[in-house]
């Protein structure tokens, strides 16, 4: 009766802290993150082209991966918000809620793996943590593509861990992981080096159960190469590699650093070539960018420097996890075990990804590591609250020591994220787009053109997803224009709209400028022009502003 009490009692608790990870995710969702960024929108329309017309908006038929912007985003993400529009309709809900569902799934299976490695109290600790601390809370309520990869690749160990025993499992792992690879491009590094990792670790069960179920095993490896093989023969090819071609370490900028650094030394010539090159420059920034990922200060204290990505100057965890972090991972170091192993490959090869590109440690990149720092953090607090009960010192004084301080911490985040974030920063998420946009939708049948800036990025894409513009119309339309330029797609104009950069708007009521070279006017049209402050021709009447949440002025509306 005793047993049944507990598990009753357990599961209670766990019940309630799923509860709680729900609630926070889905808690004023519509207010916050402010609106939707270039990034969300691109996901929706697309996905929105591909639940009413089974094409892109470049009209591709069911793509693995979409143009978009030139970025050429994974496939995953996309498919899941089409789902979830044809149940909730073109929102910013619909686009947010793949990553809403995978926020929560984090919270679950990384209970389940704590509670088959670490037992119960470690469990509940575990789970508490992924629903409360920011990593994943903040990329929880975004529409990114990166916190549904980790939870592919969660559940994915979880089925791993139980197909050692039970075989038919492994399909279950070898889906998820393949399916990690065509969601986010970090994990097209990180899942091939886990895996091997993984079967190095459990060599010896693989082999057993290949003694014993070969065609299962067998059918798990065909289910993997089928995700795998795919991406290897994509990433040989310019689609595959354009999201790196952004962000790789060696740019323009890094090698115009080797020139100089080449041209002002005064080491022997042989000595100053073999020290200023590609190969010691990349060596050594990724180096630098690997050990950045464990420094306090981006996991504890300010996070990373993307403001769409973490709430600036708070850390990623709660800094009262620290300590314990740091004895968990002793304990971890010190007990060769199969799990130990698992859990420590998973810390050392997550980084790995995100070092390989500028702007390390990035928030979005490196979040791979969140679930095995949550992991090892509750296992080491747990494991001091046991050397405490050996040393006969009761357990509550942790507890109630760590419980207090974190509620102070939980209390300042939550206040800051709910309260200052979206004001302060409303205009990282490119704030304004779907009022102006409801204004032109309003006034449409008034004006000949409508023009709009393209200060804050792609204007074209929020105007298709707010409208929302039928993707079958915007394909087909005579007037669209848009080209290649700069590693990057533009849109100068489709059906009425003129899409023109700050500079293409003339001081004088004389011809605005189009990036593609065109040129237009409205001397003999009524135009309307949705444009950043102050940037207007002479002698056309203002009509209304809308401001960002911190009540600067986003965009100016004119009429000539």
């Amino acid at each position: 009766m005793k047993i049944v009490k507990k598990l009753k009692n357990t599961s209670l608790i766990f019940f309630l802290i799923l509860v709680l990870g729900i609630v926070l995710r889905f808690y004023l969702i519509g207010q916050n993150p402010p609106s939707l960024n270039w990034d969300e929108v691109s996901h929706g329309y697309n996905a929105y082209s591909i639940l009413t017309t089974g094409r892109d908006e470049w009209g591709k038929f069911f793509p693995t991966i979409f143009r978009a912007y030139g970025d050429y985003k994974l496939s995953i993400y996309i498919y899941l918000t089409s789902i979830s529009e044809s149940i909730f309709g073109l929102s910013a809900f619909s686009v947010r809620l793949p990553s809403i569902i995978s926020g929560i799934l984090i919270i679950l299976f990384g209970y389940l793996i704590a509670k088959k490695f670490f037992g119960e109290k470690t469990a509940l600790l575990t789970a508490l943590f992924l629903a409360i601390e920011p990593w994943s809370f903040f990329l929880s309520r975004g529409a990114f593509e990166a916190n549904l990869s980790v939870a592919f690749i969660v559940v994915g160990i979880y089925f791993f861990l139980g197909g050692i025993k039970k075989v038919d499992k492994l399909i279950f792992s070898s889906l998820f992981f393949g399916l990690s690879v065509w969601t986010y491009n970090s994990e097209r590094i990180f899942i091939p080096l886990f895996v091997f990792a993984l079967v190095l670790i459990f060599y010896k069960d693989l082999k057993e159960l290949w003694k014993k179920q070969s065609r299962k095993l067998t059918l798990s490896l065909v289910v993997l190469s089928l995700f795998i093989v795919p991406m290897l023969i994509q990433l040989t090819r310019p689609s595959g590699q354009a999201r790196y071609g952004w962000v790789a370490i060696i740019d323009e900028g890094a090698v115009a650093r080797i020139n100089e650094a080449r041209t002002s030394s005064n080491l022997p010539k042989m000595v100053n070539l073999a020290i200023n090159n590609k190969p010691v420059y990349f060596t050594g920034s990724f180096l630098l960018n690997y050990l950045s990922h464990f420094s306090p200060e981006f996991l504890y204290m300010k996070g990373g420097s993307q403001f769409q990505f973490n709430l600036p100057d708070h850390g990623l965890l709660y800094v009262i996890g620290l300590p314990f972090f740091l004895i968990g991972l002793f304990g971890l170091a010190n007990k060769k075990t199969a799990k130990n192993k698992l859990l420590l490959s998973w810390l050392f090869l997550a980084p790995i990804a995100s070092s390989l590109t500028r702007e390390a440690p990035h928030t979005l990149r490196a979040i791979i590591m969140f679930p095995v720092l949550i992991l090892i953090t509750a296992y080491g607090l747990a494991s001091f609250s046991y050397w405490l009960l050996v040393k006969k010192i009761p357990q509550w004084v942790v507890f109630v020591f760590y419980f207090f301080f974190l509620f102070i911490f939980a209390k300042d985040y939550y206040s800051s994220y709910f309260n200052e974030y979206p004001i302060k920063y409303s205009w990282s998420w490119q704030y304004g787009y779907e009022q102006v946009i409801d204004y032109a939708k309003d006034n449409y049948g008034e004006y000949d053109k409508i023009i709009i800036t393209k200060k804050y990025g792609e204007p074209h894409e929020f105007l298709l997803f707010y409208w929302p513009w039928s993707p079958r119309e915007y394909r087909e339309d005579k007037n669209l224009i848009r080209f290649f330029q700069s590693d990057w797609y533009w849109v100068d104009r489709f059906d009425k709209f003129y899409f023109v950069n700050d500079w293409g708007i003339p001081t004088t009521n004389d011809n605005f400028k189009l990036e593609s070279g065109g040129e237009f006017n409205c001397r003999n049209e009524k135009c309307l022009l949705i444009t950043s402050p102050g940037n207007y021709p002479g002698g056309w009447t203002k009509l209304q502003t809308t401001q960002f949440l911190d009540g600067n002025s986003a965009f100016e509306i004119y009429e000539n």
